[in-house]
């Protein structure tokens, strides 16, 4: 069959970015609105980190069974009906106001989510591995850069009545007119195998790590960040202001991690990123301050969405093609399992002084150890092999 290695560098990728940009508004603010707009709908506030897990619960059973589909029906089809069925789950949350019927249409919520990460990730990283980081670059910063407007919707649009719907179907309807309507090249599905059980177990333990500990910041940071910040008595309009200020921070890092990826190794730079973390939860507990927690929440921002990418193109590295989309479900999978477990672990740190901070710090602290002695290690082995 025909190979299209190049593609993804000439104009394949700019349908499924323009598409991920519009979805990443629309979820943005769906994710920072749903907690905020539990009350209005009778709904207990406590909640808010349960409805987080479920939802990265239905994106790792997503991450397990999209594989096939997107093998079956290929990418642009593919991308489409997971963007209907997230639009399905939207639509079913003012008509069904109750906790348990909420819990399931985040369960399905994820499930399409899940279909929209692996499809978009898998789309640009085949191609040419040298430009691969930049690609991802391009493709957290399209997701990030939606993200970071979708919270401005907060205060703009707000979180009563109507109208924030109206705004998330429509960005979603435009993405969907995007991918029907506008003309662009697709990987060859046919060309895809699935790694085997052995294989996975020789992806980069890092990698995993990567993935799993993103998924375990994440996941706690959208679904508890607004409720920590309104314990810290930030209004509603400086709160989504500063949760901006995560997104863009993760938008912002990922122009600088291509070129620090030529000078520094993929597992030392995550250690890298953990500990600034670190700084930047450390200025909060140090001041109370609106201005050091716009900083500080920018630089929890860089560190946290630097990690997944920089894991997956450590996981991807040397792979080949055809393994591409079994590996970016493995590690859609291994962040699913960390954002599943995320939320719930920070809800446990919810009561203390600090809260989630504190939680984001013990987290980071331990992953930066992890990587720096995974580091050392790799580098012995290699002069062992030497």
């Amino acid at each position: 069959m025909e190979n299209t290695p190049d593609f993804a560098v000439k104009t394949g990728f700019k349908v499924p970015v323009i598409a991920l940009s519009l979805y990443a508004v629309a979820s943005g603010y769906l994710m920072s609105l749903i907690p905020l707009m539990l009350g209005e709908y009778g709904i207990d506030a406590s909640n808010a980190s349960w409805l987080a897990s479920v939802f990265y619960a239905g994106l790792l059973v997503g991450a397990v069974i999209i594989e096939p589909a997107v093998k079956h029906i290929g990418h642009r089809v593919a991308f489409i009906a997971c963007l209907a069925l997230f639009i399905a789950t939207i639509v079913a949350l003012p008509l069904a106001p109750v906790a348990w019927a909420w819990l399931i249409t985040r369960f399905v919520a994820g499930i399409a989510v899940a279909g929209v990460f692996v499809i978009v990730e898998s789309w640009l990283l085949v191609g040419d591995e040298s430009s691969r980081a930049k690609r991802l670059g391009l493709y957290m910063g399209s997701l990030y850069g939606g993200s970071a407007l979708g919270q401005l919707g907060i205060g703009f649009i707000g979180v009563q009545g109507s109208l924030p719907f109206v705004a998330i179907l429509s960005m979603l309807s435009a993405a969907i007119l995007v991918l029907m309507f506008v003309p662009t090249q697709q990987p060859q599905s046919s060309h895809s195998a699935t790694l085997s059980f052995k294989q996975i177990a020789k992806l980069n333990h890092a990698a995993i790590i990567g993935c799993i500990v993103s998924g375990l910041t994440l996941g706690s940071i959208y679904g508890l960040m607004p409720v920590e910040l309104t314990h810290r008595n930030v209004s509603q309009s400086s709160l989504s202001a500063l949760m901006a200020l995560v997104i863009l921070g993760g938008m912002a890092v990922q122009t600088l991690v291509p070129p620090l990826l030529k000078v520094a190794g993929r597992t030392p730079l995550m250690g890298m990123f953990c500990l600034l973390g670190v700084f930047g939860v450390g200025l909060v507990i140090l001041s109370d301050e609106l201005s050091v927690l716009a900083i500080s929440l920018f630089l929890i921002g860089m560190a946290t969405f630097a990690l997944y990418p920089i894991a997956i193109n450590l996981g991807c590295d040397k792979l080949d093609e055809s393994f591409i989309v079994s590996a970016t479900q493995v590690m859609l999978f291994c962040y699913s399992v960390g954002s599943v477990a995320g939320p719930v672990l920070a809800d446990w740190f919810m009561d203390g002084t600090q809260g989630l901070m504190a939680y984001l710090l013990a987290t980071m602290m331990a992953t930066a150890i992890y990587m720096f002695i995974a580091s050392i290690r790799t580098k012995k082995h290699l002069v062992a092999g030497e």
